[in-house]
């Protein structure tokens, strides 16, 4: 049952440091989702990178076994379709907010551990995965390994879906288990969208709903990125 109004995003909290090893790290919970994100850099690039002088930037996904009602078998060895699918989606936009030619010829690998699911997994990742990567890039410049900060943008992402007829956003597992659409959307701050992602379960989405719901999406990202400077700033 939701207790929020249709244009409110869940209780957001993104905890910088949560890790001490990691050049970067955050968790983040949104609503009754939980990630852990990391970045850790990495003094090597792709070999077809080399010749570019060019960094680059990707991530991982994974859900812990104890994150879902029922069990969650590990990746051993082989990454199953879904996770394949939601690694790129992250990796697409991050790689948005970051010049990898001021990166240097240097890898910055993204974690994102769903220690609790409860839908937006995908977009909390991201969300997280940013202030993960913003405080490896202070911790590089801090320690003068790179002369220009690279990033160029906040970016965040949320979930936004129609159910029962009336657009939603940020939707838990239950209201996306019963949307007739659901949509993921990544966005800068400069308002310009990087990853537009979603599918029409039960029904044709018409022009003048995707609008309604970009505009809804609009609203909880702003929210969103009001956090990650929160997070940054602590």
């Amino acid at each position: 049952m939701r207790k929020r109004e249709y244009d409110e995003i869940r209780e957001v909290e993104i905890i910088p440091h949560y890790q001490k090893k990691p050049y970067g790290s955050a968790l983040i919970k949104q609503g009754d989702t939980v990630v852990l994100c990391s970045a850790q850099v990495i003094e090597n690039v792709p070999d077809w990178l080399k010749m570019e002088n060019s960094g680059w930037l990707t991530a991982e996904y994974s859900m812990l076994p104890g994150s879902s009602e029922t069990r969650i078998f590990r990746d051993r060895g082989h990454v199953n379709g879904r996770s394949k699918e939601i690694e790129r989606i992250i990796g697409r936009s991050l790689r948005a907010a970051v010049d990898l030619k001021k990166l240097g010829l240097r890898t910055i690998w993204v974690d994102c551990d769903v220690i609790q699911a409860d839908g937006g997994t995908r977009t909390a990742s991201i969300t997280g995965g940013f202030v993960a990567l913003s405080l490896a890039i202070k911790r590089l410049m801090k320690e003068e390994k790179l002369s220009e900060n690279p990033i160029k943008y906040k970016v965040a992402a949320v979930s936004v879906g129609i159910v029962e007829g009336k657009p939603l956003l940020d939707l838990s597992y239950e209201e996306d288990s019963k949307a007739d659409v659901d949509l993921n959307i990544a966005m800068n701050e400069e308002g310009k969208y990087i990853e537009i992602q979603g599918t029409s379960e039960r029904r044709p989405l018409s022009r003048e709903e995707l609008n309604v719901l970009l505009d809804l999406a609009e609203k909880g990202i702003r929210a969103l990125f009001a956090k990650q400077e929160e997070a940054l700033n602590v």
